[in-house]
């Protein structure tokens, strides 16, 4: 059976599939692009015959740059494949290698392409003519290109991950030396060259942005961290509590730090929010136990405003509830499932007591306005008296309305002083009559009057008996002591005639 041989590869690192046209140097299989092309090797005829021999279809024409689709790998044919690809890459139009400028088939069958190193063996062709041999040779060129087309557009729309594809550019590269194929391999190499050193670039630029962003996210952490511990000594329980659980949500959202130091950033962040945890519980728990005890203290307040409720000594039992009313506020609250409880015991236990105080005031009430109609019926009796039409009658029907009026009992608090000012207006004017009628028949007042008035006309005469005997001096002294006796007696006549 005709064959076409091709020259020694490398030793071949995974199997290649079985191919009916098997090459002589199964090795050549293991590079990049031998693989790619081992299944599209022709099948040639238990016996050669030109019409048998393969030949290449009219290659399709696109503009260099163009979408187009990339053709299906063969059996076998490693594929280079992006690590991690953000979106997928077109498959760059490749236009097909003429291989006649390229290389040549002897006419033993020999396959040459040419380099700037000169010509190498690449294979030998048996199945057709040399215009076939050399298509098939160039079309494996042609994948061998369009894998590099791949590389270099992958990394021109920054899809994959540049470090499996300069791992992949220098695989290819190194395929170069045995590639069974008949192109531009120079150009081809440095076309690898070109997208290992962008790979570099890549790589390097990929580097220098996980650091910034490693370095971003740790300032992010710190940050929370900082936060954290500042809450750690705060008493706003509820705030602090709720901004801690956003921080761990917001932690989750912030990655790219390593492991280590990621670990010693939680650590610290978990010490502080620990710090806060703990304290927020003794807290809590000291609250518990005072209100607690809250709840004996105001069950022993209880205790003591249901021992008052049925008091009758309304105003000393009103101060001893407001003064429990003052301890139940300073006791702080008792637990919640049962600080109403208590409140609604306690305020029953006073709210007896006020009801039938109010109850007993509600008809003292009534009799204390009856009282101060009765008395406003003596005080119209009692502003009829008229003390200088008879004085005894006066005060004979004044001790009569004051008899009564203390018979009559209490009046409201806010009348007393009303009633009390117009009654107290009579027994004045009464007491005022008398009072004058009394010095009007007093023996001794009116002996001073008469006393004052002889010292009058003692003097008088002095002054007179002084002027007729030509003592002018003598007479202006008696005049002037007539004059002070004469205005003690109009004092004391005053005080006789009221």
């Amino acid at each position: 059976m005709p064959e076409e041989t091709e020259a020694p590869s490398v030793p071949p690192t995974e199997s290649a599939p079985p191919n009916p046209a098997a090459e002589h140097n199964p090795a050549a299989a293991s590079s990049p692009a031998a693989a790619l092309d081992s299944a599209s090797a022709p099948h040639p005829a238990t016996t050669p015959h030109p019409a048998s021999a393969p030949h290449p279809g009219p290659a399709p024409v696109a503009k260099p740059g163009s979408p187009s689709g990339r053709p299906d790998p063969r059996p076998g044919a490693p594929s280079v494949e992006p690590a991690a690809a953000a979106e997928p890459v077109v498959a760059p139009v490749v236009i097909p290698v003429d291989p006649g400028a390229w290389g040549r088939i002897d006419e033993a069958g020999v396959v040459y392409v040419r380099t700037a190193a000169g010509e190498r063996a690449v294979g030998e062709w048996q199945a057709g003519d040399a215009a076939a041999g050399l298509a098939h040779f160039g079309r494996r060129f042609d994948d061998f290109s369009t894998e590099i087309a791949l590389l270099e557009a992958r990394l021109a729309s920054g899809a994959g991950d540049a470090k499996a594809t300069r791992t992949q550019a220098a695989a290819l590269k190194d395929s170069i030396p045995t590639l069974a194929a008949v192109g531009d391999l120079d150009g081809a190499a440095t076309r690898l060259d070109a997208v290992i050193a962008e790979a570099d670039a890549a790589i390097e630029r990929a580097s220098v942005a996980r650091a910034q962003a490693r370095a971003e996210a740790i300032a992010a952490k710190e940050a929370l961290c900082v936060e954290a511990e500042n809450l750690a000594s705060s008493t706003q329980w509820k705030t602090s509590g709720d901004r801690l659980k956003a921080i761990v949500d917001e932690w989750r959202t912030i990655r790219g730090i390593d492991r280590k130091t990621d670990d010693a950033l939680w650590k610290r962040f978990s010490r502080a929010r620990d710090t806060f945890t703990r304290a927020r519980g003794s807290h809590f728990a000291d609250l518990d136990k005072q209100r607690l005890a809250a709840r004996d203290v105001k069950e022993k307040l209880i205790k003591q405003a249901e021992s008052l409720s049925t008091s009758r000594d309304w105003r000393e039992t009103a101060a001893a509830y407001r003064d429990l009313m003052t301890e139940w506020k300073a006791v702080g609250r008792a637990p919640r499932d049962v600080e109403d409880q208590l409140w609604q015991r306690f305020r029953a236990a006073q709210e007896a007591f006020f009801a039938r105080r109010n109850e007993v005031f509600a008809e003292r009430d009534a009799e204390f306005e009856a009282n101060a109609t009765t008395k406003e019926k003596l005080l119209a009796e009692a502003e009829q008296i008229d003390p200088s039409a008879d004085l005894d009658e006066a005060k004979r029907r004044l001790r009569s309305i004051q008899d009564r009026w203390e018979f009559a009992g209490k009046v409201p608090r806010e009348r007393i002083h009303d009633l009390d000012a117009r009654l107290r207006r009579v027994e004045d004017k009464v007491r005022a009559a008398s009072d004058a009628a009394w010095r009007r028949t007093d023996p001794e007042a009116t002996a001073r009057v008469e006393q004052f008035r002889a010292r009058v006309r003692q003097f008088r005469d002095q002054a007179d008996k002084a002027r007729a005997a030509g003592d002018a001096r003598k007479a202006a002294e008696a005049e002037k002591q007539a004059e002070t006796w004469e205005q003690w007696l109009r004092t004391a006549q005053s005080a006789v005639d009221g």
